[in-house]
């Protein structure tokens, strides 16, 4: 594995099935990892972290993290420092929804253009978080 794909930052979404935030943030994960930034991210998947796998809790201690928390428990933020991880940054959907009420989502399985859009702008904030992340990589490794 090259260096460049072993320091992907993770994208750690909460579960939050059956809560609309939830589906928000599980939606603006895979915008990251799979449109703005598919080259510097990847998911893992919260519920290794809570089963204890320990592959995944590797990966969590050995990359930087950015978790998007769908209500204000925290649970993706709590589960990586459970295992010792440290994330470089939290995202919660419902701060960005304060930022812009009138993006309703529409329900749990159809999030509607509003929260596609609500996705997205949350999107755009994990992905310069990311740019961010992989500056000051390059800055301490040059």
């Amino acid at each position: 594995m090259s260096r460049k794909e072993d320091n992907k930052v993770l994208i750690i979404p909460c579960s939050g099935i059956g809560k609309a935030f939830g589906s928000v943030g599980r939606e603006a994960m895979y915008m990251v990892v799979e449109e703005l930034r598919p080259e510097e991210t990847e998911t893992l998947c919260l519920s290794l972290l809570t089963l204890g796998d320990e592959e995944a809790k590797e990966r969590v201690r050995s990359h930087p993290v950015i978790t998007i928390d769908g209500c204000p428990k925290g649970c993706a933020e709590e589960n990586v420092k459970s295992v010792g991880g440290r994330s470089v940054a939290n995202f919660r959907v419902v701060d960005t929804y304060r930022e812009h009420p009138e993006l309703k989502v529409r329900s749990v399985l159809h999030l509607g253009e509003a929260g596609r859009k609500l996705a997205r702008i949350l999107a755009k904030k994990v992905a310069s978080q990311v740019d961010t992340v992989k500056m000051k990589e390059e800055m301490t490794d040059g």
